[in-house]
């Protein structure tokens, strides 16, 4: 596991802004000018494969606590940040989640990234009261339980929340856009055999095939893999419309350029884990592929422009990429949560402000970067807006957007 304060020192994180402890100062509240401590945590892939997306989700964090300091959006208080890099590894982020919640200052996680990293964090977690959102998880299991396909569903982890919506609306989303807008009648699914990538290729293939799709084939990689000749020569003799693949940009880079190679020239399609500039990078053959991302284009909305702005002013040297204004929202809703408990208290952080955060969570209710920003009895996000992408020279450009309810 590699701590990413380890590797770089608090400065170069600009983590004076996000305030440092006060131990002179009080820890129940703003008594004789000194402010309370709040920590919150962060547990994204800062190093490896997928850091592109966790740098992003990293500054976007970093930018709302700045602000919240700044702005003094909590009287009272001062929020201090701790990134720490799970390097997309479940264990790491179990031990991140413990390192996390072992602080006592600590009244939320961030993160993560992957969904296969939360199923370890969940119960760390729930079991030490702290929240846990996530602006990128999306497979709905993590919510709604293993029985959610039979409309079987119940929250699993009172302590967890997410500001992404679900494969289930994802995963539908994209077969129903690759049936009826791409006109594909026929499709070849791959997926990397982790958590999210197989429960986005299901929910692709299901809406996919009731809208009268066929689905020529199927095969699973492993997400570690980059020759793919075995794969692409099945997927090439299938003769599909379309290829559809459940997982992430550094598998799917390759394989997609791979396919092109080979003499595929039907498009390849993915989620958001697909949704990277890397993608583009790693990928000669990228253009024309598809991907779905949760949300609209903050570059669309009204709402993100500050965010926009602010972002571009901090000097970040890395993208927000797909999940810098869900990010930014999940962290704000921390921040409004705390205000909230503050508020309540009289104006002092409570001794058990970790679990009233919790609660606050729940109620929680404000225009943020992406739209309203509110949860649901599950813990999921209540905006379940979908964005289509296609590559188009050297950039990823939004064909299609829809609010799709399940």
């Amino acid at each position: 596991m590699l701590l990413l304060t380890s590797a770089v020192t608090a400065g170069a994180l600009g983590l004076s802004a996000c305030g440092s402890r006060d131990d002179k100062g009080s820890d129940n509240g703003d008594q004789g000018g000194k402010k309370a401590t709040v920590v919150i945590g962060l547990d994204a892939p800062l190093t490896g494969d997928l850091s592109a997306l966790g740098q992003g989700i990293k500054n976007s964090a970093h930018l709302a606590i700045t602000n919240a300091n700044k702005n003094n959006e909590v009287p009272g208080v001062t929020f201090q940040f701790t990134p720490l890099d799970d390097q997309a590894q479940p264990t790491s982020g179990q031990q991140n989640a413990t390192k996390i919640a072992g602080d006592k200052k600590a009244v939320a996680i961030i993160g993560p990234l992957n969904s296969s990293v939360a199923q370890s964090m969940q119960q760390v977690a729930q079991s030490s009261t702290i929240a846990l959102i996530s602006p990128a998880n999306t497979t709905p299991d993590l919510t709604q339980g293993k029985d959610w396909k039979q409309d079987d569903r119940k929250r699993q982890f009172t302590t967890y929340f997410r500001t992404s919506t679900t494969d289930e609306v994802q995963g539908a989303f994209g077969g129903k856009y690759a049936h009826d807008q791409i006109k594909a009648k026929t499709a070849y699914v791959i997926d990397d055999q982790k958590t999210y990538g197989v429960g986005l290729a299901a929910s692709f293939s299901a809406k996919f095939t009731s809208l009268g799709g066929k689905i020529v084939g199927t095969e699973h990689v492993n997400p570690e893999d980059r020759d793919f000749k075995a794969i692409v020569s099945k997927a090439k003799s299938a003769h599909p419309d379309l290829v559809f693949y459940g997982g992430e940009y550094p598998a799917s880079a390759p394989l997609s350029q791979q396919l092109k190679e080979s003499g595929v020239t039907v498009p390849l399609m993915g989620g958001d884990g697909m949704y990277s500039g890397d993608y583009i990078t790693l990928n000669k053959k990228s253009a024309g592929d598809y991907a779905t991302s949760v949300g609209k284009p903050v570059e669309q909305l009204d709402s993100a422009k500050k965010f926009i702005a602010d972002y571009k002013a901090a000097g970040y040297k890395d993208r927000y990429e797909a999940y810098g204004g869900s990010t930014y929202d999940a962290t704000w809703a921390v921040v409004q949560a705390v205000k909230a408990v503050v508020a309540d208290n009289g104006g002092k952080l409570p001794d058990d402000a970790r679990a009233k955060v919790v609660q606050a969570l729940n109620k929680v209710s404000f225009a943020g970067v992406t739209g309203n920003v509110s949860f649901d009895k599950y813990g999921d996000t209540t905006n379940t807006m979908i964005t289509a992408y296609q590559v188009e020279g050297t950039t990823w450009k939004a064909r299609y957007s829809a609010e799709y309810k399940r």
